[in-house]
Order: C-alpha cells, then sequence, then structure tokens
C-alpha cells in the first residue's frame, strides 16, 4: 500500500505533474531539491523538501528513509550536452532503496530507447546514453521498477486517454499529466514491476 513517496525531479514538467497526481491520491510526499526556490510556491506547504543534490548519497538517503515507493523524473532541462548526472543520482538512489527496504521505483527514461542507436536523431545522443545507463542501473538492481519510456511529452496537451504497452511505444505523444498520473498509479500495479512500460495518448479519429 502506497502512503508516502519520494520524488526526485519534482521541479521537472514530469516531476511536477506526479507531485500533483500524488497530492491528488492522497499521498504523503517529500522531494529532493538542489535549489527549494524552483518548486512552485503553493506546493511548498503540502509537500516534504529536503534541500540536497541527487550525486550526495547522505541526501538520497534522508529523502528515501521511511518511504513505500520512490519515482524518479530526473532530467537536464535543454541541457543536451554528454551528462551522467541522471545515471549516477539513479545510483545512489538505488543504493538508498536498498539500504531502506524501498522496492518499488518508477522511472520516467524516453522512448529513444526504443530505437536502434543509428536512428535516435544525434543531437539526443548524449542524453539518450545516459538514459540507457540509467535502464541499466535499474536492470541489475533487482527492485520492483517501472521502467516508463515515453514518447514526445505534450506541454500544452489536457489529460486524456491513453494507453500503455509493454516493450514497444503504442503512439507518437503523451500529455505530461497523464505520464505523471502513470508514474504514480503504476508504483501500486504489480503487473508493471520489472517491466519496461511505453505510453501514449490515444488519437481520435
Amino acid at each position: 500500500m502506497m502512503k508516502k513517496i519520494a520524488i526526485f525531479g519534482a521541479t521537472g514538467m514530469t516531476g511536477l505533474c506526479s507531485l500533483e497526481a500524488a497530492l491528488k491520491q492522497g499521498l504523503e510526499v517529500s522531494t529532493l531539491l538542489r535549489d527549494p526556490q524552483k518548486l512552485p510556491s503553493e506546493y511548498h506547504s503540502k509537500v516534504n523538501i529536503i534541500q540536497g543534490d541527487v550525486l550526495k548519497l547522505a541526501d538520497v538517503k534522508k529523502a528515501i528513509e521511511g518511504k513505500d515507493g520512490v519515482i524518479v523524473a530526473l532530467g537536464t532541462r535543454n541541457d543536451l550536452s554528454p551528462t551522467t548526472v541522471m545515471s549516477e543520482g539513479m545510483k545512489n538512489i538505488v543504493t538508498a532503496m536498498k539500504e531502506a527496504n524501498v522496492s518499488v521505483v518508477s522511472v520516467c527514461l524516453s522512448a529513444f530507447l526504443f530505437y536502434e542507436p543509428s536512428k535516435v536523431p544525434p543531437m539526443f545522443h548524449n542524453i539518450n546514453d545516459d538514459h540507457l545507463r540509467m535502464y541499466n542501473v535499474l536492470k541489475e538492481s533487482e527492485l520492483n521498477y517501472i521502467a516508463v519510456w515515453p514518447p514526445h511529452i505534450a506541454a500544452d496537451a489536457p489529460p486524456s486517454e491513453y494507453k500503455i504497452e509493454n516493450d514497444k511505444s503504442p503512439g507518437r505523444q503523451i500529455s505530461k499529466h497523464d505520464l505523471g498520473s502513470f508514474l504514480v498509479t503504476a508504483l501500486s500495479k504489480p503487473e508493471h514491476y520489472k517491466k519496461v512500460i511505453g505510453i501514449a495518448n490515444v488519437v481520435k479519429a
């Protein structure tokens, strides 16, 4: 039963939608933030904010201790340069989860992982490489992970009907609201554990 969760990446587009969805579902949310001012002020009284860095294991442990599940929506904003921040952060999250006996984590990655490497647009190679490292950390973790590989995340699309498929992408776009909500609800659905999930909004004829 999910009651308390930690969200990493809560100030990003997807992370903020996960935070909103978790609060709507009545969950108690903690989030690790380097700069708490980046979280919209209306949430400051509704969530437990821990100031710290995902690259510091001690900070990550503070966020995960006593939780039932974890959501990871780490990103680089619009920075497409080479990075290991997301995968190194994922290693710390996995380590902290194991120490705290927390077994369930949903992670937002990218549908580019479904592509042959040569078919990924060159501008996204660096980010995709770190997403792949994140996924490999998850696969080797023995945790009950849900690896969500979304297509284009639509910032301005309202919530709509969506579908999910294992191991392939069912479409070209997902509303940020639907993606955020799924990352929360998937935590309580064992049928998604240790699976790669493609997600997309249903295109109405």
